[in-house]
């Protein structure tokens, strides 16, 4: 099944429900949206000055969605929380089942819920469940492929809730098209960061996209030189996600790493 994608098929005037994605807890239910909106970059207020001749009109002012409104970032989407849920009193939303983190409280009525957390489906539609692994990959691809496009950068900073960065991207690629024999014929037109590493091999033959990248992991303070000057450098663009799907993400890349050929998992200081 294809990961939902929020920019292509978030539509207005039609009814989603909102799962989360680790158990299938519904956390929104039947919410129709008037306006489905793409939010500036996050660093866009500080642009402002280079726009403006006087001084910013937008100083005060916050973009936070009302109830009939979904606002997309790079990686999350803003709701208002209106009367559908009580407004926990931690920062951070968790879900009610699971207790996995889906986002954070913005405002008294605006949560960011994270695109890696949460399953969105029209409202007609069953509940599909998707591995984690497979989620999280797709997700991740699509975005460094859309930002990539959007922004003309091709490096990343994977960024945790908490601040820190755990992992250095330098997209190589998005057209690398994976041909691997499988136990039955698979096709599929999802983005992935890698093969489904865990799907046994056979006879038959399965193709996907894929996208190619090159990382650095950052966690304990490895490559911590090259994070500074990535911290510092503009052509560089940060994404963000909950710390422990950065850890996800991060665990997903090695095992990506460890399937090539050893003579193949390293480029100059980088792993493949």
């Amino acid at each position: 099944d294809s990961v939902f994608t929020l920019r292509e098929s978030l539509k207005p005037q039609k009814n989603y429900v909102f799962y989360c994605q680790s158990c299938g807890d519904i956390i929104v239910k039947d919410r129709k949206f008037l306006r489905v909106l793409p939010l500036p970059s996050e660093n866009w207020s500080a642009l402002v000055e280079e726009w403006c001749c006087h001084p910013n009109p937008f100083a005060r002012s916050t973009l936070h969605p009302q109830y009939d409104d979904c606002f997309l970032g790079d990686t999350f989407f803003l709701l208002n929380s209106g009367n559908d849920s009580h407004m926990p009193e931690s920062p951070i939303v968790i879900c009610k089942r699971c207790k996995t983190m889906l986002g954070e409280t913005v405002s008294s009525d605006t949560i960011k819920y994270y695109v890696t957390e949460v399953i969105i489906q029209p409202s007609e539609a069953s509940f599909s469940p998707t591995p984690r692994c497979q989620f999280v990959q797709s997700l991740v691809a699509q975005c460094l492929v859309e930002l990539s496009s959007a922004k003309s950068t091709f490096r990343f900073t994977v960024k945790g809730d908490n601040g820190k960065t755990y992992i250095l991207i330098w997209l190589l690629n998005s057209d690398t098209l994976l041909v691997e024999s499988l136990g039955s014929s698979f096709s599929s037109s999802v983005f992935t960061l890698f093969g489904d590493i865990f799907m046994p091999s056979s006879g038959q033959v399965g193709t996907w996209n894929a996208v190619k990248v090159l990382y650095q992991p950052c966690i304990k303070s490895r490559n911590k030189d090259l994070a500074d000057a990535w911290e510092n450098d503009i052509g560089v663009h940060p994404i963000k996600f909950p710390s422990e799907t950065c850890l996800e993400l991060l665990l997903i890349l090695g095992l990506s790493t460890t399937s090539l050929p050893p003579s193949l998992r390293y480029m100059n200081s980088f792993q493949v």
